[in-house]
Parts: structure tokens; sequence; C-alpha cells
């Protein structure tokens, strides 16, 4: 894994946490987050893989989930604590060394951020996270560009390159797969791509 990538990338949210904040906690994500939440049961135990303002680990939260936030930018997760009132834990994605341990992982524009080369292990990660039968919902830009874009690494996605990463890691059965626009109202030219996982027994 590239570092130098991972690095810049960190230290631009780090930088622009606040405008970063500002700009993405009040998008209303709530038809994204109701259709992960259909796959799990009530008390689930959730992982929000990037939590970046916290916005969505705090919806989690108010719906009765049970849950872990982490982020790889220290002043994220500084920011994305005081809003939802629990600990988010500093963390870089191939850090994550949990096992069978999540009902579901939520991971909302945030491994867009890891090279494509890198992306085989970090699925592998989630995987082994996951509790049999565990969901992964994944989101990135819509495309096929690779590369630094304004001070940060992007990995964007289409529906052949994902299907191509799915079949080097057979380790997830696609339910889901759609694209969205972006919610915030000064972006809806933006498009997304969405994945809904289940863990293959």
């Amino acid at each position: 894994m590239n570092m130098s990538n991972i690095d810049a990338t960190i230290q631009y949210y780090n930088q622009n946490a606040k405008d970063f904040y500002t700009d993405t906690v009040s998008g209303d994500m709530s038809t994204l987050l109701d259709r992960f939440l259909s796959y799990l049961e009530e008390n689930a135990y959730i992982l929000d893989f990037g939590c970046g303002s916290g916005r969505d680990t705090k919806y989690f939260l108010e719906k009765g989930y049970l849950l872990d936030a982490v982020d790889g930018s220290a002043e994220m997760c500084r920011i994305a604590s005081r809003l939802t009132g629990i600990e988010v834990r500093h963390m870089y994605f191939h850090e994550l060394e949990e096992k069978d341990k999540y009902d579901g992982i939520w991971a909302c524009a945030s491994i867009l951020h890891v090279p494509y080369e890198s992306m085989v292990a970090i699925l592998q990660k989630l995987y082994e996270a996951l509790k049999d039968d565990g969901v992964l919902y994944l989101s990135f830009k819509y495309g096929d560009f690779e590369g630094m874009r304004n001070g940060r690494w992007f990995t964007n996605m289409n529906e052949d390159r994902i299907n191509r990463l799915l079949c080097d890691v057979p380790l997830f059965v696609v339910m889901e797969m759609w694209t969205t626009q972006d919610v915030r109202p000064d972006r809806k030219d933006e498009k997304w791509l969405n994945c809904i996982l289940k863990k293959r027994k």
C-alpha cells in the first residue's frame, strides 16, 4: 500500500475537517441508510468504517443500533466524537483486526481513498470482521478515475471495475448494486455507485 498517498489524504482531512463537517453533516442519507438497515436485525452491531463527520453513526445510534466508529483522520475523530457522544477510534483501514464481530459494516465514501491494488486486502479484513451472513455497504464516486485529486486519493468505481474486484475477492454475494446522485445540493451532477454485499459462507 502506497502510504504517501494515504498520508496525504489523511492530512487533507485533518487540515479541512471543519469545512468537511459543515459540507457533509446535514446531507440527507436516510434512504441509503434505511436500505442498508433493512438487511439487519434490531439492535445489530454496526461498524462505521471511515465515519467522517459522524453523521451516519449518529443516525444508527438514534435508531437503537450498537456502534463502533473509526476514521483515519484524528481531527475528524474528535469532531465525530462530539457529534455522536461515543468515542470514535483513530485507525487506518489496514489496521482493522476484528474477527466475526459485526452484523453490518457501513463503508460510505471511505475506502474510495484506498488504491485499487490495495482493495483486496481491505475487503479481506472487512470480510473477517463480519459475522456469518454479515452485510457490507460500500460506495464510490462513479467512474474509472484513479489518482490524486484536490489533495486526496480517489479510486472511482463503475460496474465493470467493482465486478472485477469482487471476482478477485470471491468472499461476498452481491445483494444490490445501484447508482445515486450526490445528496449535497451543489453536487447533484456527481454520481455514486452503491453496493450491498453479504458475507459468503
